[in-house]
């Protein structure tokens, strides 16, 4: 079965992740597809199992004569976000894609290159999308596509192989994807989350992350006798947003700039909560905005009274290349397979995270690789059949070179 022909049977079923639920995984319908993919490992010849926490883990044993090679796993999740998920995905399988204006269904949205110019690039390929109402659900369904289609590859023509575990987590989009890990029976000496955009990326630097929450105390009488004694929480919260430097949001920033991004806000004149999640690939600049975000609330405590504003600041996730300089080796083969995948290799930092990145922290080294996706979270989602089966290809030479029978690269 191909890759895509998997994509579209996963993404039918809903899958998204709800950041508000105390349960693991946050939602009951992550364990439908987690006992489906459990089904398919047993069915491929796998070793396999579900944990309590709804984590699937699968083993290839290695290939008698094979079982001292290096063990290289593979991972992606199961969730979405929840963003467009009112109702189930129906994927729309467009052949020989023309490269232009393409309309979405009925729901009068258009993916064009005018908003997406790498589409001139897609010309000719057979282009997957939702119907426009919901997302594709690619993220990251396409990632555990490919990896069970290599599975299925190596078993069938006998390829020669060390151990080959695989792992499909819940939980992802609401940043639990690693907390349950378990890393001891996984059992690799490095993996790579199969989890990024286009064909032949290779990412194995990401943003250092923190959650922050302001939140403001107002004193509310009565209008008519406010004067000099109300403190209004909610226009407090938007002067504190007023102090944050306007061009460092998301919507200004590219490649290696941080940012700061407001995510909620809701109040009103006696109590106000401002939400925001700061990133940066230096980590020194991180906590730079850390002591921004200080002094602006000391700030306005001086303006209001002290214990007006408050800051509660949460890490969230480090850059992995801090742990990946010392298995470089994972991103010079990886350049090398998707050479020999007929992928341009590309190595960009993500301006995001990914479970890889707090694996590498846990001590598996894990960068991240693209799976032929694009414009992921939104409406507007979409893959190509011919990048999933580049990808495939990838991954294979990748298993072939950690095996031995290709040029292997473990020096640094």
């Amino acid at each position: 079965m191909k890759a895509w022909e998997r994509l579209i049977e996963y993404v039918k079923i809903p899958t998204a992740s709800c950041e508000s639920s105390s349960t693991v995984p946050s939602t009951k319908e992550q364990l439908v597809l987690a006992e489906k993919l459990k089904k398919e490992l047993e069915e491929l010849g796998l070793e396999a199992r579900m944990d309590q926490f709804g984590y699937v883990y699968g083993v290839l044993p290695a290939t008698e004569g094979y079982e001292n090679r290096p063990v290289l796993g593979w991972i992606a999740h199961m969730d979405t976000v929840a963003d467009f998920t009112e109702h189930p995905v129906k994927p729309v399988i467009h052949s020989h894609y023309d490269g232009e204006d393409l309309t979405l269904g009925d729901c009068g949205r258009v993916l064009s290159p005018a908003m997406f110019p790498h589409l001139k690039a897609l010309r000719g390929r057979t282009l997957i999308t939702s119907d426009g109402t919901t997302i594709l659900g690619a993220d990251d369904k396409a990632g555990i596509a490919e990896i069970m289609t290599m599975l299925e590859e190596i078993i069938q023509t006998e390829m020669p192989h060390g151990r080959i575990p695989v792992a499909f987590t819940p939980d992802e989009e609401i940043g639990c994807g690693a907390d349950h890990f378990d890393l001891e029976s996984f059992g690799a000496d490095f993996a790579y989350t199969m989890d990024g955009g286009a064909e032949g990326e290779i990412e194995y630097e990401n943003f250092n992350a923190a959650g922050v929450t302001i939140r403001i105390r107002g004193v509310n009488v009565h209008p008519g006798d406010a004067k000099d004694v109300m403190i209004n929480a909610a226009l407090v919260g938007m002067e504190f947003s007023s102090l944050l430097p306007e061009l460092e949001t998301p919507a200004h920033t590219e490649g290696y700039e941080g940012f700061y991004h407001l995510t909620e806000y809701k109040g009103d004149v006696s109590l106000a909560e401002l939400c925001y999640i700061i990133r940066d690939h230096d980590y020194g600049k991180l906590l730079e905005k850390k002591a921004f975000l200080e002094s602006c609330t000391a700030r306005l405590n001086e303006k209001y009274g002290e214990g007006t504003v408050s800051m509660e600041w949460k890490e969230q996730y480090r850059n992995m290349s801090e742990k990946l300089t010392e298995s470089m080796h994972l991103i010079t083969n990886a350049r090398m397979a998707a050479v020999q995948a007929n992928c341009t290799p590309v190595t960009k930092p993500i301006r995001g995270g990914t479970d890889g990145a707090r694996l590498s922290f846990m001590g598996l080294p894990c960068p991240n690789l693209g799976t032929g996706g694009y414009a992921f979270h939104g409406p507007y989602e979409h893959i190509t059949a011919e990048g999933m089966d580049k990808t495939v290809r990838m991954m294979i030479h990748l298993v072939e070179i950690y095996t031995g029978s290709g040029n292997m690269d473990c020096s640094h």
